[in-house]
C-alpha cells in the first residue's frame, strides 16, 4: 500500500534583527564582523559564521576558496574544525551565519549548503548536544531553528554504519 508522507521543519521569522534577544543578536553581529576575513576572490560571495559555546567562548569562521575550486571551504566547515581543536569536546549553544555578496544585497537568510548540513548535524549528535541555527543576512529578517538537524531531516549518520 503506498501512503504519501509529509515532512516538516519548523522555525521561527524575526522580522527584524533588532527584534532578536540580545544574545542572539551580538552573535549575529559577531558573524557580521567576521565576513572581513573571508577568503572569497572567485566567487564574491563572503560567508561567516560565528558560534556560542556552552562554555560562553565565541569563536568565527569565514569561507576560504582556493584557485582549486573544490578543495575551498565554507564558513560553517571552517568554524567547526576551529571549535574541535581548539575546544575539543565543548558543544555548540548557537551558530549564527550571514553572508555578503560583494555585488549585491544581504536581505534575506540563507541556510547551509548540504555538505555543512551533514557536517553541522553529525556535530550535533556527535556532541549529544542540538545546536540552534541563527540565519540571517547583514539586514532583513532572521529565521531560527531550534535544532540544525531540521534541516537535514533524511540524514547520513553513524548508526547507518553499524552492523
Amino acid at each position: 500500500m503506498e501512503e504519501k508522507k509529509i515532512v516538516q521543519i519548523q522555525y521561527l521569522e524575526i522580522e527584524q534583527q533588532s527584534a532578536l534577544s540580545q544574545s542572539d543578536f551580538d552573535l549575529l553581529e559577531e558573524a557580521k564582523a567576521a565576513l572581513k576575513n573571508a577568503y572569497a576572490p572567485y566567487s564574491n560571495f563572503l560567508v561567516s559564521a560565528a558560534a556560542r559555546l556552552v562554555n560562553g567562548k565565541i569563536l568565527t569562521g569565514t569561507n576560504q576558496e582556493n584557485a582549486s575550486f573544490p578543495v575551498g571551504l565554507c564558513a560553517e566547515r571552517v568554524l567547526l574544525s576551529a571549535i574541535s581543536s581548539i575546544y575539543p569536546g565543548v558543544a555548540i549553544e548557537s551558530i549564527a551565519i550571514t553572508y555578503q555578496p560583494q555585488n549585491g544585497n544581504s536581505q534575506v537568510p540563507i541556510s547551509p549548503c548540504g555538505v555543512c548540513r551533514q557536517a553541522l548535524n553529525e556535530y550535533e549528535i556527535r556532541l549529544n548536544q542540538p545546536i540552534r541555527l541563527i540565519l540571517g543576512g547583514l539586514t532583513g529578517p532572521v529565521w531560527i531553528f531550534d535544532k540544525c538537524s531540521e534541516l537535514l531531516p533524511f540524514d547520513f549518520n553513524g548508526t547507518h554504519l553499524k552492523k
